[in-house]
């Protein structure tokens, strides 16, 4: 490997290194050296205040883009679905990963799904879009408040008999080596995920482009980068965030499959709005032939219309 180490920052969840280590490995599968440098956040930093009241659309991105900004880092990994649809003047995303599966998953205490769990049983979630889409599926469960990282949260369901279930991504699950104690991976017409859920991102300082092209030859995917930009571009039309009940979707579909001839590929995406309560709701979907980010990013906001 040959020149200085780019410096990658990282959460210090076990999760973000996780996910950091899959970015350095593959860096330095191309030749590049690297070095992590683990960052605080907002967001680790009050762990037991719900996201919602926290309202800071950068709670786990702040404290990384400064780093950047300052130059003690070259890049910086995050859960694509915690990336604000706005970034800072001087950062740029560099490389968007493969997408694990996007779904989210239901961890109950005795292996129960969703539709068995009994009338007034407990689900802890941080999320309010999963409370919303919990409420209109089953209004007769019951939601309580929790946070804390993945391993933090299935701790507390195994500690606390009143808690039924908790609701977790499938990718971090997953990637935790957790996928065990997954009792069901909820269908889509259950519950949508956040935008970019599942995705990496790898954020860099706007015109380093040592740091960018590296990033980009080793980890970014088109298909996931085109999905994951009309996701994003639906959510900041919405202008969504931590304190909104938004779930959207975004997959590269064989156009075939819509009965169309082989040509460009084709996005399909479907987006939900829920009301708190889980009352009302509002969702719909679109598929056209996509092959920019610009053009994925105009079918975003034209669904988000």
């Amino acid at each position: 490997m040959s020149g200085q180490p780019l410096r990658v920052g990282t959460r210090g969840s076990a999760l973000a290194r996780w996910q950091t280590g899959r970015v350095c490995q593959a860096l330095e599968g191309g030749g590049v050296a690297t070095e992590t440098i683990e960052i605080r956040t907002t967001g680790d930093l009050a762990p037991e205040v719900p996201l919602a009241r926290l309202a800071d659309p950068a709670l786990f991105t702040r404290q990384l883009d400064e780093a950047m900004l300052e130059g003690r880092i070259d890049l910086a990994v995050h859960s694509l679905k915690d990336l604000p649809t706005a970034l800072p003047p001087g950062i740029v995303l560099a490389a968007v990963s493969a997408r694990e599966d996007a779904r989210d998953a239901l961890v109950s205490r005795d292996g129960r799904s969703f539709a068995d769990l009994p009338p007034g049983a407990v689900i802890a979630t941080s999320s309010l879009r999963r409370r919303a889409q919990i409420r209109r599926a089953r209004p007769d469960l019951e939601v309580v408040e929790t946070r804390g990282n993945v391993d933090t949260r299935i701790a507390k369901l195994d500690r606390d008999p009143a808690l039924a279930a908790t609701m977790l991504a499938v990718a971090g699950l997953v990637r935790l080596g957790l996928g065990n104690r997954i009792s069901e991976r909820l269908p889509l017409t259950l519950m949508l995920p956040a935008p970019g859920q599942a995705a990496l991102a790898v954020t860099a300082r706007e015109g380093d482009t040592r740091a960018i092209d590296a990033a980009r030859r080793a980890v970014h995917e088109d298909h996931a980068a085109l999905a994951v930009a009309a996701e994003r571009a639906l959510l900041n039309h919405l202008e969504g965030g931590c304190e909104v009940p938004v779930g959207a979707y975004a997959e590269v579909i064989d156009p075939a499959s819509l009965g169309q001839r082989p040509g460009p590929r084709v996005i399909r995406l479907r987006a939900r709005v829920v009301s708190l309560d889980g009352r009302q709701a509002v969702e719909g979907h679109q598929a056209e032939p996509v092959s920019r980010p610009e053009q994925a990013e105009a079918m975003g906001r034209a669904l988000a219309a």
